[in-house]
């Protein structure tokens, strides 16, 4: 009854998201959001692997904030950067990172609006606390 049970549920949320997507096209800032953060999510998982080579320690510090002008800086320094081609899991980052300047850049120029231009807050990002469980 148990495994029946969790099959239509996950049934029902599987529906649900196909509901939910298919209402609203994606907008060009949903877009630059949700991969801006899959490349930060993606950066971080590199970076506490236990493969991890000893360039991927080197590489520039990927937080990615689109709200700040200076990730459009940020993105080309990690695009360009001349280590690591060996590292299947950087190349496969350094291109999404290549897509997210260029949909900036290109397709989204006019849709963003940039808060700031701290450079220094993508270096040192205030990360929000954690809660005790």
């Amino acid at each position: 009854k148990l495994p029946t049970m969790k099959m239509l549920l996950s049934l029902i949320a599987l529906l649900s998201a196909v509901l939910l997507a298919s209402t609203a096209p994606p907008t060009c800032y949903s877009r630059v959001l949700s991969l801006s953060k899959e490349i930060t999510e993606s950066f971080k998982e590199l970076q506490t692997s236990k493969a991890v080579d000893s360039c991927v320690e080197m590489l520039p510090r990927l937080y990615l904030d689109i709200h700040n002008y200076c990730v459009l800086a940020k993105l080309r320094e990690f695009v360009a950067y001349p280590r690591c081609e060996r590292v299947l899991e950087v190349s496969e980052l350094k291109e999404k990172a290549r897509s997210l300047y260029t949909i900036m850049i290109s397709y989204c120029r006019r849709d963003l609006v940039f808060l700031t231009d701290d450079c220094s807050a993508l270096e040192n990002p205030i990360l929000p606390p954690i809660e005790p469980s």
